[in-house]
């Protein structure tokens, strides 16, 4: 299956953001904006997921999440994008593989939150995500300590790099992986939808 991707050329370095983005908010964009300025990306890919593996709760229509993603999200240099269900995929892994055969020079990185590092060692084939494209992990409130802590992390430890090489991420032979201290956003797409307002978390 063959989808149909915004404009890419051969060495462009392109973020890949995943989730169900139910609903999207500030958080998915000061995540967004901080890794097109620190892993310098020319582009950021919101792969606006059919459904989380994970999750037992199905999210809210595709094309809903889809609108309200581009209303929030309106930077030139940001696409929001149903690539996923245009695929066909529902795991992270078999998404980055299908565009690595249909974008052939592109360097792609993942990205996610620190509180996604610490689960995923849990995702499927994990490692063989870490194996296709570099990882960048941008700090979120309440799982700094715990993603540096990650059982993942302990594993990837050797192929980490120091924030001051951030830049060269998306061109670094896999695995290679940073983590990006930011100024914290509190919002999480799960606060939202049960009406909860963030609590103050760890900052170190």
């Amino acid at each position: 299956m063959i989808a149909k991707t915004p404009l890419v050329l051969p060495g462009m370095r392109i973020g890949l953001l995943g989730g169900s983005f139910d609903p999207a908010h500030d958080g998915h964009v000061h995540i967004t904006e901080n890794a097109l300025c620190r892993f310098g990306l020319d582009r950021v890919w919101w792969l606006v997921s059919p459904g989380n593996p994970l999750k037992t709760q199905g999210p809210a229509p595709i094309d809903a999440r889809i609108d309200m993603a581009r209303q929030l999200m309106r930077h030139p240099k940001v696409d929001i994008t149903d690539i996923e269900a245009q695929l066909g995929t529902r795991l992270t892994v078999d998404t980055i593989a299908a565009l690595q055969r249909q974008c052939p020079g592109v360097h792609f990185v993942w990205l996610m939150g620190s509180d996604n590092l610490v689960q995923f060692d849990r995702w499927d084939r994990w490692n063989e995500i870490a194996q296709r494209v570099p990882l960048g992990v941008l700090a979120r409130p309440g799982s700094r300590l715990a993603a540096r802590r990650s059982r993942t992390a302990r594993i990837l430890r050797r192929w980490r790099l120091p924030e001051t090489n951030a830049r060269l991420l998306p061109v670094m032979n896999t695995p290679a992986w940073v983590l990006a201290n930011l100024p914290m956003s509190h919002l999480s797409s799960t606060l939202i939808r049960l009406g909860r307002s963030p609590q103050t978390e760890e900052t170190g």
